[in-house]
Order: C-alpha cells, then sequence, then structure tokens
C-alpha cells in the first residue's frame, strides 16, 4: 500500500508540473507578439537587393526653401514672358525702364503692320520675352475692340543694353477691305511682358478695326531692333 501512496504522489507531482508547462504554453512566452511590430523610418521598396540599407527616405534631388528641387538650371521663361532671369543673369525689363513708340506701317497683301518698339531709357542691362500687352483705347480712356491675339510664334530672349530696343508686331486687315467695323483710337496702351503697369503711346495711324468680320488685331513675339 505504501507503493502505491508514492506512485499516486508521484502521478499527482507531474500531472501539476504539466498543467502548468500546457498553461504557459497558451499564454507564450514573454516578448512575443502575434502582430509585426511597425519599424520606424521609411521602409526600403519591396525589390532591394539583399544586403543593401533600407532608403532613409529623402529624395534624389536637394529640396529648395520653397519645395521645388534644386537645379543648375536658370530661370525659364514662357511665351507670355514668365521668369526673369536668363542665362547672362539680366534681369526683365520694368516698365519704369522702357520708352515704347509705333513705328511706320508696312502694309502689304490687305495687311497693316506697325512695330510697337520698346527701347530701354535706363542704365543697366535688362530683357524682354516674349509678347507685349497692346489695347487701343479712345480719349475718355474706353477701350476699343477686344484685345488683340497673339499670332503663332517662338519667343526669344532680347537683351537691351541701354538705348537699344525691341518690337514686336501689330497686324491687322485694313478695314476698307475686310468691310470691319471700324473706329479712330487716341492712344495705344502697351504692357511690357511680365509687367502690369502700361506705357501710353499716340495713336495717330487713323481707323483701326474694332467689331464685325476680318477685325482680329493681332501681336508677335520681341524681336531685336525697331522693325523699321
Amino acid at each position: 500500500m505504501a507503493y502505491s501512496s508514492r506512485s499516486l504522489q508521484r502521478a499527482a507531482l507531474l500531472a501539476g508540473t504539466a498543467a502548468v508547462v500546457g498553461l504557459l504554453t497558451a499564454c507564450g512566452s514573454p516578448g512575443t507578439r502575434s502582430t509585426p511590430q511597425t519599424v520606424p523610418g521609411t521602409a526600403g521598396p519591396a525589390t532591394e537587393a539583399t544586403g543593401s540599407s533600407p532608403s532613409s527616405g529623402t529624395s534624389a534631388a536637394a529640396s529648395t526653401p520653397d519645395g521645388g528641387t534644386s537645379s543648375s538650371a536658370p530661370g525659364k521663361a514662357t511665351a507670355s514672358g514668365t521668369g526673369t532671369t536668363t542665362q547672362s543673369g539680366s534681369t526683365r525689363c520694368h516698365t519704369s525702364e522702357l520708352r515704347a513708340a509705333v513705328g511706320r506701317n508696312n502694309p502689304g497683301a490687305g495687311q497693316e503692320n506697325f512695330p510697337i518698339v520698346l527701347t530701354n531709357k535706363s542704365a543697366r542691362i535688362c530683357t524682354l520675352r516674349g509678347y507685349p500687352g497692346a489695347a487701343f483705347v479712345n480719349a475718355s480712356g474706353t477701350q476699343l475692340g477686344p484685345d488683340p491675339k497673339r499670332s503663332g510664334g517662338s519667343p526669344v530672349t532680347v537683351t537691351l543694353r541701354p538705348g537699344q530696343s525691341a518690337w514686336a508686331g501689330l497686324t491687322f486687315s485694313n478695314p476698307e477691305i475686310s468691310g470691319a467695323k471700324t473706329a479712330t483710337p487716341a492712344t495705344l496702351v502697351v504692357t511690357p511682358p511680365d509687367e502690369r503697369d502700361p506705357l501710353r503711346v499716340a495713336w495717330t495711324a487713323g481707323a483701326v478695326p474694332v467689331s464685325g468680320n476680318s477685325s482680329s488685331v493681332f501681336l508677335t513675339v520681341f524681336n531685336s531692333g525697331t522693325g523699321a
């Protein structure tokens, strides 16, 4: 009977140990998690080769303060004259640095063609690029006709030293041929590319088309010289 009691005690002890082990197994060992840990920082791409370091999250191009990317390229200008710096470092001409004039008409094939001339009256080098703004107005300042349209052309940067000029063409069909309705302006208002302040030139060339068929007025991009 004594042997049987010791056997029962040993069996009970083994059973208790097994229960404790089973309980620990069910709860899991300390430090383990059932979900993946979140790794701080930016993970490397899925196709990254084994052994390469994960991405730091930085762009290949250095960021500039305005959120763009750094570049050695100079400021760019668009067809409308956008951009203030050329490769030579010259900045655009401002209205206050320019003098405006309308050159002599060069008619041909039923067209009237006038050069709008801007001259650098400042003491520094500046640039023009793109199209001017233009409008015909009467003596009271009311605009006559719609805004001129832009004709096709590739803008170029024109560098003006003090006293040098650039010209853009202003052209329209002869109203006597086209039959368009006309008005006689007092002034041509000219705005240099990228500027808001206009220049005013007395218009002495007579009637211009303001409505009806073939009444459109067109502007070309600036080129160097006076257009004479």
